[in-house]
């Protein structure tokens, strides 16, 4: 065990060099996540899911959207627009998947690896990039409440967020590394007022995952914050902005609906993209919450739907209330337009768990409400034993999601 002394003397090498303590805590995550993949291969992934009797930590990888992020590298997007045979209606295909993270693993292939490294080893560097960030993200204080331990609060928080219980899915060729770097990113370019980086970042963000509409939420209410500073300060509102501005707002705008228009387009069907993704079981026509909302009442009635409201209002509070103020307000604009936006469009499926990844917030609230006082003000002498049970909790947490939602067995699996 550690002295005081020497606890003292650790904290202090950390917070004086964050990026590499963060990197070497997302070191040790990533072999906590390979230990947890290991486990489900060898004790619960059904043989029958895998083809052989012996899983191993190699016939994880392939699994799930990993399927169809390869047929994307290896043949490209069908046209024109499958269809069911028996009932001509669209059905399942590689168009209800961005192509940004595909064709980057394509180009990684050209030095020779084979798909599943190249998938893998891409997320490893991407998710190391999006620590970084998020480290960076959360230690600025504009627009933020003071709070004298900030740089301590940014430190464990980011590293928090690389325990969170779904990080496994960045050992699989999936987009979440690369969709986390880029919302950190963009996130970052508006705090500092970089609109113009921000609508650069926009760009590939609306070929990685539809997220254009809840990050403009957190643009425009930093636009409305920046409006009522300038005009505070008798100065014309966001004078010599106007065309970065107007950039900005425009190029979000297309992110928007980059995707969707390049199906169309490529298909020849104005709808393919929101047809295909209602072959997927997605639904918005239905209305925004509908679902989760049946999906409540179905499960528990009355208590289900109560339940879901609670939870949702307890998660607004933390974030409005002392906990989310350390934060800046663009970031606790992306904590409620983000998973609301997801909650309104998404169905209830498992794969909001991993959805939850690009919520850089959630961690950060963790990591308040684990070492601060009651109030707020400060953070408490034992925060290390507190930030250890929750290390703990979330290690468990990577254990459960990885055994019970990357394994597969035919017709009798959830996806991750």
């Amino acid at each position: 065990m550690l002295s005081s002394a020497g606890r003292h003397e650790l904290a202090g090498h950390a917070l004086a060099h964050p990026v590499l303590t963060v990197l070497s805590v997302y070191a040790v995550t990533r072999v906590v996540a390979f230990v947890a993949l290991w486990v489900a291969a060898v004790w619960f992934q059904n043989p029958a899911g895998v083809g052989h009797a012996n899983p191993g930590v190699g016939d994880m990888v392939p699994l799930w959207d990993t399927v169809w992020y390869r047929r994307i590298v290896e043949d490209g997007y069908p046209v024109p627009l499958p269809v069911d045979a028996d009932t001509g209606f669209v059905t399942y295909s590689a168009w209800a998947f961005y192509p940004l993270y595909p064709y980057l693993v394509k180009v990684v292939m050209l030095t020779g690896l084979p798909f599943d490294w190249a998938g893998v080893g891409l997320n490893i560097v991407l998710g190391g990039v999006a620590a970084v960030l998020i480290h960076a993200l959360l230690r600025t204080g504009y627009h933020a409440a003071r709070q004298p331990q900030r740089e301590r609060l940014a430190l464990v928080a980011a590293c928090l967020w690389c325990f969170y219980p779904t990080t496994g899915v960045m050992l699989k060729p999936y987009t979440e590394a690369l969709a986390v770097t880029l919302v950190a990113l963009s996130l970052l370019f508006l705090v500092r007022r970089q609109y113009l980086w921000v609508a650069a970042v926009a760009v590939p963000l609306g070929f990685t995952r539809g997220v254009a509409p809840a990050l403009g939420i957190a643009v425009l209410i930093h636009l409305l914050l920046r409006w009522r500073e300038d005009r505070a300060v008798g100065r014309r509102p966001l004078e010599g902005e106007w065309t970065r501005v107007v950039v900005m707002l425009g190029t979000l705008g297309v992110s928007a609906v980059a995707w969707p228009a390049v199906a169309a387009i490529a298909t020849g069907v104005p709808t393919a993209f929101f047809d295909v993704q209602s072959a997927w079981g997605q639904k918005p026509a239905q209305g925004p919450f509908v679902l989760w909302f049946e999906w409540a009442w179905e499960a528990k009635g009355l208590f289900g739907v109560l339940v879901l409201l609670g939870l949702a209002a307890t998660y607004v509070a933390l974030v409005l209330g002392r906990h989310g103020r350390w934060l800046s307000v663009e970031m606790r604009a992306w904590a409620l337009a983000y998973p609301f936006f997801l909650l309104a469009v998404v169905r209830p499926i498992t794969s909001m768990w991993r959805f939850l990844l690009l919520d850089i917030p959630l961690a950060a609230l963790v990591a308040s409400v684990a070492m601060r006082t009651a109030n707020g003000q400060r953070v408490v002498a034992h925060w290390r034993r507190r930030v250890g049970v929750v290390v703990v909790l979330l290690v468990g947490g990577i254990l459960w999601w990885t055994t019970s939602l990357l394994t597969y067995t035919p017709w009798g699996s959830f996806p991750p």
